[in-house]
């Protein structure tokens, strides 16, 4: 297994709010997909998308992304051919608001992972909304443990032993919800950070998640994590 990382300067064609940043940098990576058929039908195939992507660099502290400034994102996949599709069509593409200027591919080196942290929201999708509203922190763990496995599964087509203890300590690093647009509504979601086992398996684990991202709507933004090796 190999995480792919491409780092996208762009140039923005619109000032764009932080609130919609990764909404936009979604419709930006939908549209350059929605190019080719093989692609266009990837992205519309209820599945999970193996990719991860955070928002845009620099920070805006004013909580606006200014127009004709330069960004970079960071785009993370597990799969080798959609890598190699975001390398070739992303520096060439543009939508209304984002314009792709340059690309720049590496694969993560595989070392031995002490924690990972989510640097955009954390989401788990509910019919009643924001999860503190109808989940235990319990739940929260299970769902993200998980989710997590259910990836790995679909991805790998393993077998894979569910008995192992993917980490150690689990905290949250905000202190309220963090608000997010994504289809006209409002998500609320979390960053968190989890120092990863020892143990073989969650290494394993922990090196794919920086890939795809952690829980849901990765595709869209979420869920996208750092790293800290030991």
């Amino acid at each position: 297994m190999k995480v792919f990382e491409m780092k996208l300067k762009v140039y923005l064609l619109k000032d764009i709010e932080t609130k919609k940043l990764l909404a936009r940098e979604a419709g930006f990576i939908d549209s350059a997909l929605a190019k080719e058929s093989k692609w266009l039908d990837y992205h519309e195939e209820n599945q999970f998308k193996n990719y991860c992507f955070n928002g845009c660099y620099p920070l805006e502290k004013e909580g606006v992304y200014k127009k004709d400034k330069i960004y970079t994102i960071t785009i993370r996949t597990v799969d080798a051919k959609l890598a190699k599709y975001f390398y070739e069509v992303l520096k060439d593409h543009h939508n209304p608001f984002i314009k792709g200027l340059t690309i720049e591919g590496r694969i993560l080196p595989q070392k031995r992972i002490h924690e990972i942290y989510s640097l955009t929201p954390v989401i788990q999708k509910s019919d009643e909304g924001y999860w503190r509203n109808q989940m235990s922190l319990d739940a929260f763990e299970k769902h993200l443990f998980e989710n997590a496995v259910k990836k790995y599964k679909q991805y790998t087509g393993e077998n894979l032993n569910e008995d192992f203890q993917l980490y150690t300590d689990f905290h949250f690093l905000n202190r309220s919800p963090i608000p997010n647009e994504y289809k006209e509504i409002c998500l609320l979601g979390d960053k968190v950070s989890l120092k990863i086992s020892d143990e073989e398996q969650a290494q394993k684990m922990a090196y794919f998640l920086l890939g795809t991202g952690i829980c849901e709507l990765n595709s869209r933004g979420f869920g996208y994590c750092n790293y800290r090796w030991k």
